[in-house]
């Protein structure tokens, strides 16, 4: 039985064990609805990022969708700025943020990220709500897919699958929206005028959220996503996490209520499988942690209901961390957490001032290539140089550029009279600055060009260059 490997033991309660094929599709999960704390937590949670994700494409700023990431012209709008390729730099900085601040939360608080604000579990819990809607609870479920097809169970199906896909078809919408533009990408595709790419795209996305939230579910928690691999480097003895508190629920088995049942040495634990049963990735947390645990807090839901109606202490299940399930207390000031934190914070401040002090205008200053250093003509010195203005502003503005360096020169730039710029217009320019030949004291010397624009002195750029004159 070498290519065997067994399942849960006794997950239905019938004592036997079962093997499936090392590489076999596993069974379907069937999950339990429950009420409790955490699955109210996960609705407050989850609904604003819902919200933010599918609404924002429709809010409009200055005349513009307010996050727009607009390839073609590689201009990415958010709110009231745009950034360009220029600002990759900042990304990679959000992303170091990011990852620190999931260290950060898993060694305090374990997978609540996966959890409660994951997109695969947010959108996997929306698929189970339209599958308890159209075809009722777990048992129900159970018992209609083992049913033969009738017209009620083709209703039930077709009803699921139906909102699946409005589901999965709003998701496609609202994601392609922020690259396409959400309002011209609806009335493009009512009218069948939507460019090829877009068609491609917004099917791909309706076609992989109706699989993943509908088919994989748990098989992306537990294989796919490379998070549940690398967690555990994270957790410590004070991490908080869920688990069962074997001390007190040990010896477990199915008793009557209101009986002595620590008389006969069992524990709290009735043997029931509701843990299992609310599970979203199919593991029984009474055999300890395990990685596909993606701490949810469904079992200790169903666990406390459990405990409510036998009217035992809640909490044989629950979140808590290492040491305090074996007596000890929970740590909550730690060295490592501190560090993260202290890292965090440090970051965030220096990507805060890096982003409110950024420039909504750049320009780039090179020395033109195809003349020589430097030319005489009528008396005067000429350095050729072009700047390349970009204007990331939401509004447009005329430019000017002046150059300033030693007060002893007379600098004069000969320029475009007009230099206007709409937002996300970017412009090259060859400009030239001359010198009075007798004012020359020094072979070069340092300058600055300024770009400025006329309608708002603060927007001003200046860049820092050489000029160079004939050997003194």
């Amino acid at each position: 039985m070498s290519d065997l490997i067994p399942t849960r033991e006794e997950q239905e309660g019938d004592g036997e064990v079962r093997y499936r094929m090392l590489y076999e599709s596993e069974d379907k999960v069937y999950i339990r609805h429950i009420k409790g704390v955490f699955t109210r937590v996960r609705k407050y949670t989850g609904l604003p990022l819902l919200l933010a994700f599918f609404f924002l494409p429709w809010i409009n700023i200055d005349g513009r969708q307010s996050v727009f990431f607009d390839l073609p012209t590689r201009q990415f709008h958010i709110f009231w700025t745009t950034f360009g390729p220029q600002d990759g730099f900042l990304l990679g900085w959000l992303l170091i943020i990011a990852a620190f601040a999931l260290f950060a939360v898993t060694t305090l608080l374990g997978r609540v990220w996966c959890g409660f604000t994951c997109p695969q579990t947010v959108w996997t819990m929306m698929f189970i709500w339209a599958e308890r809607v159209c075809e009722g609870d777990r048992n129900k479920r159970m018992k209609l897919d083992k049913a033969p097809w009738n017209l009620e169970k083709v209703l039930r199906k077709g009803g699921t699958h139906t909102i699946w896909l409005l589901i999965s078809l709003a998701t496609a919408l609202a994601f392609v929206g922020y690259f396409y533009g959400v309002r011209e990408l609806v009335v493009d595709l009512a009218t069948f005028n939507a460019h090829p790419q877009g068609v491609f795209w917004v099917a791909f996305f309706t076609f992989a959220t109706y699989m993943n939230a509908g088919f994989l579910r748990e098989q992306v928690c537990k294989y796919m996503c490379p998070y549940a691999r690398f967690q555990s480097v994270m957790y410590d003895e004070d991490t908080l996490a869920v688990y069962y508190d074997a001390k007190r629920g040990e010896t477990r088995g199915p008793r009557k209520k209101n009986v002595d049942y620590k008389a006969e040495g069992m524990g709290d634990c009735i043997d029931c499988y509701w843990c299992v049963q609310v599970c979203p990735v199919d593991i029984d947390i009474r055999d300890g942690m395990q990685y596909e645990c993606i701490n949810c807090g469904l079992c200790v839901d169903a666990c406390n209901s459990v405990m409510d109606k036998m009217g035992y202490e809640q909490g044989l299940i629950r979140f808590t961390s290492e040491d305090e399930l074996q007596g000890g207390k929970t740590r909550f000031l730690r060295p490592r957490l501190f560090g993260y934190a202290l890292i965090l914070v440090a970051m965030t401040g220096l990507f805060a001032q890096q982003v409110m002090t950024r420039s909504p205008i750049e320009a780039e200053i090179t020395r033109d290539r195809g003349t020589r250093m430097f030319r005489e003509s009528q008396g005067q010195v000429q350095n050729v140089y072009t700047v390349k203005i970009n204007n990331m502003d939401q509004a447009p503005h005329e430019f000017t550029i002046k150059v300033e360096g030693k007060p002893e020169y007379d600098y004069s730039v000969r320029k475009p009279k007009t230099i206007y710029l709409v937002p996300g217009e970017m412009f090259s320019v060859p400009i030239r600055v001359s010198v009075p030949r007798d004012q020359l004291k020094d072979t070069k010397h340092d300058i600055e060009i300024v770009v400025q624009a006329v309608d708002n002195p603060e927007l001003v750029d200046k860049h820092r260059t050489v000029f160079i004159g004939p050997k003194q």
